[in-house]
């Protein structure tokens, strides 16, 4: 058994499932928020982050519309309306070292949105083949290409490829793909999401009971979860 001092003296382990869709640049920008949050923690929290698959637009077709005219149309702005919004998520991506304008060569292509149910697949695979870190890898080379790089993340080539990217096997990230069990489970995941009340991304799940919604401040995200390990630390009465 574990005495006090000692217990106070390591960091409390904590499990993070953030639902999250690559399509959703404040995912983006909360992870990172997240993470900047735990470092103002300091020692008392060790975080394990895993992604759950949570789709913004689950009947997306294959082909993708163009990002501007589907949000007006979705939420009923105008097109400057969404334009001013897009700057504001811009703007808060620069704040936190994840720029999302165009990091290609030669003119821009257009922004647009994907059916992510694949991508999903990829990193629910990776997550149970390769662990948590190997799995935030992947997230982050599947953001970066969407929002950085405009990459089809709908297509399966893309996928493979930043799976190879990340030094994980394509060929068995591609049996993955077609793999029904794998599907299922991502399905399943979703299903929980649910049933578990996330209807909207980011939500950050902190030990399966503690949510957390949005992309705070870190210093809000620190706070929360220092409450949360006093109150997991703390003897049952």
């Amino acid at each position: 058994m574990v005495d006090g001092e000692t217990r106070m003296n390591k960091p409390f382990p904590i499990v993070v499932d953030i639902w999250s869709d690559v399509m959703c640049p404040w995912c983006a920008v909360g992870y990172r928020r997240f993470m900047e949050g735990a470092k103002l923690a300091g020692d008392a929290v060790d975080v394990t982050v895993r992604w759950m698959p949570f789709e913004l637009n689950p009947d997306m077709p294959a082909e993708g519309v163009e990002r501007v005219p589907y949000l007006a149309r979705k939420y009923d702005r105008t097109r400057e309306q969404v334009e001013d919004m897009q700057a504001q998520m811009n703007a808060a991506g620069e704040e936190v070292g994840f720029p999302m304008e165009w990091q290609g060569e030669g003119e821009a292509p257009p922004a647009m949105m994907w059916n992510t149910f694949n991508a999903h697949v990829l990193l629910r695979w990776a997550l149970a083949t390769h662990g948590p870190a190997e799995q935030t890898a992947l997230k982050e080379a599947m953001l970066s290409a969407h929002f950085q790089r405009r990459r089809k993340i709908s297509d399966r080539d893309v996928l493979l490829e930043l799976v190879e990217n990340c030094g994980l096997d394509r060929e068995a990230a591609s049996a993955a793909l077609d793999n029904e069990n794998m599907q299922l489970a991502v399905r399943a995941d979703e299903q929980r999401g649910r049933e578990g009340g996330i209807t909207a991304v980011p939500t950050f799940v902190v030990n399966h009971k503690y949510g957390l919604q949005g992309a705070q401040e870190p210093e809000n995200f620190a706070a929360a979860l220092r409450k949360i390990a006093e109150m997991e630390e703390a003897p049952a009465s």
